[in-house]
């Protein structure tokens, strides 16, 4: 019998690698468990990406930065800040980041995609995930992702990027163009970070996609068996253990994780926001989650 492939988004394929029994919680428990309370950070990321696919989609005429920063205030998420004036003084510098990114763009240059899922097969995995943007350059397509962490991004984090190497090859398969620049557009500190594959180094990230996935597959039908056996927990744990590391103080699960509680102390909600200075603008760097 042909072997089933592994159906799988290049999240859920970094998940694995991250932390195993953040895997389990995330894609195999049923009922999951319970996270923790939404992330401010994660609201910020969200309404600016909403705002920005909104702004895509409205007419020509109406693509300006004044429509962004309506979208914005419109759509704009409050989960997870410390009070009113808190996620007020954040959605109005939101507010400003995509006005000012909407002004460097020429609105007639249409993309390809918005919000675009993009999907290939391989022998081992069914991969899909979908895609912020992709852009059409000459005889090329460019795939665009917006950051809004409080982290500024580099070369590197576009070149080792699984996920956008992965989006590359889809965009290329189900498009029909070549694709091998991929963008980090970061909002808050107006830069981009680009790197430019090579048919190889696609490759390269597409058989460690695949690599990932047979782990994670063998880890599925271990949790399948397990399960039918009635296991209790321990042996779950052990077939799928934490990885315990400063990234445990802003795992939704950290509740049910004794591991990831012990690595470091817990994070308030609108810890993940980057510093504001008292004229508002933002003081990117140091410690913190990863980028939404």
């Amino acid at each position: 019998m042909p072997r089933r492939l592994y159906s799988c988004t290049p999240s859920r394929l970094n998940t694995w690698l991250d932390c195993p029994r953040r895997y389990r919680y995330t894609y195999l428990d049923r009922p999951a468990p319970q996270k923790g309370p939404p992330w401010a950070h994660n609201s910020v990321g969200a309404s600016v990406h909403n705002a920005l696919a909104a702004w895509w989609r409205e007419p020509y005429e109406r693509r300006t930065p004044a429509v962004a920063g309506v979208l914005l205030t419109r759509g704009w998420l409050t989960d997870g800040f410390r009070d009113q004036e808190q996620s007020t003084e954040w959605r109005d510098r939101a507010r400003d980041m995509v006005m000012s990114y909407t002004g460097t763009l020429d609105p007639s240059d249409e993309p390809v995609g918005v919000e675009r899922t993009v999907a290939t097969r391989t022998s081992v995995i069914a991969v899909s995930g979908r895609v912020d943007r992709i852009d059409r350059r000459g005889d090329e397509l460019v795939i665009v992702d917006y950051k809004t962490g409080r982290r500024p991004l580099t070369e590197d984090d576009a070149r080792t990027s699984l996920a956008l190497a992965v989006y590359a090859v889809c965009a290329s398969r189900v498009l029909h163009r070549s694709c091998h620049r991929v963008e980090l557009h970061h909002l808050p500190t107006a830069s981009v970070a680009t790197w430019t594959h090579t048919p190889d180094t696609l490759r390269r990230h597409l058989s460690r996609a695949e690599d990932i996935a047979e782990e994670a597959a063998k880890a599925d039908e271990d949790y399948r068996s397990l399960r039918a056996e009635d296991s209790a927990a321990p042996p779950l744990d052990d077939r799928f253990p934490a990885r315990p590391g400063p990234i445990c103080s802003w795992c939704d699960f950290r509740r049910h994780c004794s591991e990831g509680r012990a690595a470091g102390p817990a994070r308030q909600p609108w810890e993940g926001l980057a510093d504001l200075s008292e004229d508002g603008e933002i003081r990117a760097g140091g410690a913190g989650p990863a980028a939404p």
